[in-house]
């Protein structure tokens, strides 16, 4: 049997941002909708909001992985809350579930999801100039779509290559 699981992108990013971060975040939850992928963030506001925002108008479903215990600290843009009542810890399962994770700027907490995302070999698009070995580096948004679609084709060959070892 074929897997049928949708491929799981999390956008990943500060909570205190700029305008030009805010659109980018923005733009890559539409983009996110538009491959029929589920949006994962850590729920709350800043570059979190902006791409559960973009994915929700553009007729996506969007999951907030939450460090508290209150469904209500979600932002407005998250469709499924998940409290976890575990602080930063939550970022290890942002990144866990994650089958893309998009690295915008930010700061400790978005450093944190891009190592537990590299601990797990996820592939880490970097558009926040993180800089970091093993990410994956692009030059703009463009550059990092083209990226996305190739790594769904692989995970979704991958998922059929492995479902076929049933």
């Amino acid at each position: 049997m074929t897997n049928k699981q949708k491929i799981a992108i999390a956008v990943i990013g500060g909570h205190v941002i700029d305008k030009e971060v805010e659109d980018i975040a923005h733009y890559i939850g539409e983009f996110v909708s538009e491959v029929d992928a589920i949006l994962i963030t850590g729920g709350l506001d800043g570059a979190m909001e902006a791409a559960a925002k973009g994915c929700q108008q553009a007729g996506g479903i969007t999951i907030g992985i939450l460090p508290g215990t209150n469904k209500a600290d979600a932002n407005p843009y998250i469709d499924i809350a998940l409290p976890t009542s575990i602080g930063y810890a939550r970022n290890a399962i942002v990144a866990c579930c994650a089958d893309i994770i998009v690295a915008l700027p930010g700061s400790h907490g978005t450093s944190c999801e891009i190592s537990y995302g590299l601990i797990y070999n996820r592939p880490v698009i970097d558009l926040g100039n993180w800089n970091r070995e093993g990410m994956i580096k692009v030059k703009d948004i463009c550059e990092a779509e083209t990226k996305i679609k190739e790594l769904i084709v692989q995970i979704k060959e991958k998922r059929a290559r492995e479902s076929g070892k049933d």
